[in-house]
């Protein structure tokens, strides 16, 4: 007999919340989570990226104004505007990789690295690989844009377009890693392929250790899915250290590319289909990390997507408030927003005029020309009108 399907809320006419139905709160992080991510992992990673040139925590805003608006009592917004030269928090990842690769192998002659990228992880593959001398091949497909492929390139990397969809980007890498002896350095993992995703993941838990080290004490905590990455991170940072007491945590996709909602949906790891085109590239993603997911279906308090025009909005908003962030880097806030305006939405989150909600705004303007686009102002003017 099969469990009936779970109710998705339909949030402001246009977004779509699920309450995890396989979360329990109850299960401690244990060894089997720990193996994935752990906070000793996280600060190991802390200490290697410290070391790097030009390393500075990012900083955690106050976004009074939209707290007002949504009637909560805090938003805290983690802006990853200016992580090194990246622009996106995935510096902590991808690159951090790259160096773990490295001191493994104990040099980087012969190294060659690939990935499959919607623009800000090849990037950062791209900027590691450049910073230890490895030759890197990054695939991109169809509908990511010039400039971000042009963004890649500026770093000494190959690009490679392919035809579909970020997932057929990844079987390419896959496939070109195999034929040539190549190393592949993914934010997803697959079936034999997880050793890499657990470092590319364990340095973006670097995002929970500075956010906790400025002081945040949510009591949620909004953030991207994309593959579920970022998410996981966050997760584990807090389930590790609080167990049932942790912040409540939602999930935001994009509503074309909501792989990891339609997988708690489901009940199980899925997929979806079709060419996953959003403005969110960034989130452009159809098939959930298996790694990422075996934290998430337990342990992630909710599933939430939205339309490319609320994360349109959002840039505006933040716009007005001096703030330049990217397409992909809004939809926690976006997501917050949505829930915020919706009486049933909030009650289900439990979001009130107490609580405390910690945003991870994962990029700046990674693209100028799209940036510019859609808030009608570049970035550098953004930002300098409220220096």
């Amino acid at each position: 007999m099969t469990s009936p399907s779970p109710t998705i809320l339909t949030v402001g006419g246009d977004s779509r919340l699920l309450a995890n139905p396989d979360l329990d709160r109850s299960l401690p992080y244990g060894a089997e989570q720990r193996a994935i991510l752990s906070r000793e992992g996280g600060r190991a990673a802390h200490a290697a990226i410290a070391a790097w040139d030009g390393y500075a925590p990012t900083p955690l805003l106050s976004l009074d104004a939209l707290a007002q608006e949504a009637g909560v009592g805090a938003i805290l917004y983690k802006h990853e505007a200016h992580r090194f030269v990246l622009k996106s928090f995935k510096a902590l990842g991808g690159a951090y990789a790259v160096e773990r690769l490295v001191v493994s192998r104990g040099s980087a002659e012969g190294l060659t690295v690939t990935c499959a990228t919607d623009g800000n992880h090849g990037r950062a593959v791209a900027w590691g690989a450049r910073r230890l001398g490895v030759r890197a091949v990054i695939y991109v497909h169809e509908t990511v844009s010039q400039g971000r492929a042009d963004a890649i390139a500026a770093y000494g990397a190959e690009v490679r377009r392919v035809p579909g969809n970020y997932d057929d980007a990844v079987r390419a890498s896959a496939e070109a890693a195999a034929a040539n002896g190549w190393t592949i350095v993914s934010d997803t993992s697959w079936p034999g392929y997880d050793l890499i995703p657990r470092g590319v993941m364990q340095g973006y838990a670097v995002l929970g250790l500075e956010a906790e080290a400025q002081g945040a004490r949510p009591t949620h905590v909004f953030v991207q899915g994309g593959v579920g990455g970022i998410a996981a991170a966050m997760l584990s940072w807090t389930w590790e250290s609080l167990g049932a007491d942790r912040p409540i945590l939602v999930v935001v996709e994009p509503n074309r590319a909501a792989c990891l909602l339609e997988s708690a949906a489901a009940r199980r790891w899925t997929t979806v289909g079709g060419d996953l085109d959003t403005i969110m590239a960034g989130l452009a993603c159809g098939e959930p990390s298996e790694l990422a997911w075996a934290l998430l279906s337990p342990g992630a308090d909710a599933f939430m997507d939205i339309p490319d025009g609320r994360a349109a909005d959002t840039m505006r908003r933040l716009a007005e408030l001096g703030i330049a962030a990217g397409e992909s880097g809004v939809a926690g806030l976006a997501g917050l927003m949505a829930a915020a305006a919706d009486p049933a939405a909030r009650a289900l989150l439990r979001l009130d005029a107490t609580s405390r909600v910690l945003c991870i705004g994962t990029e700046g303007a990674t693209d100028p020309a799209i940036y510019r686009e859609i808030v009608g102002r570049a970035a550098e003017d953004v930002e300098r009108a409220a220096a």
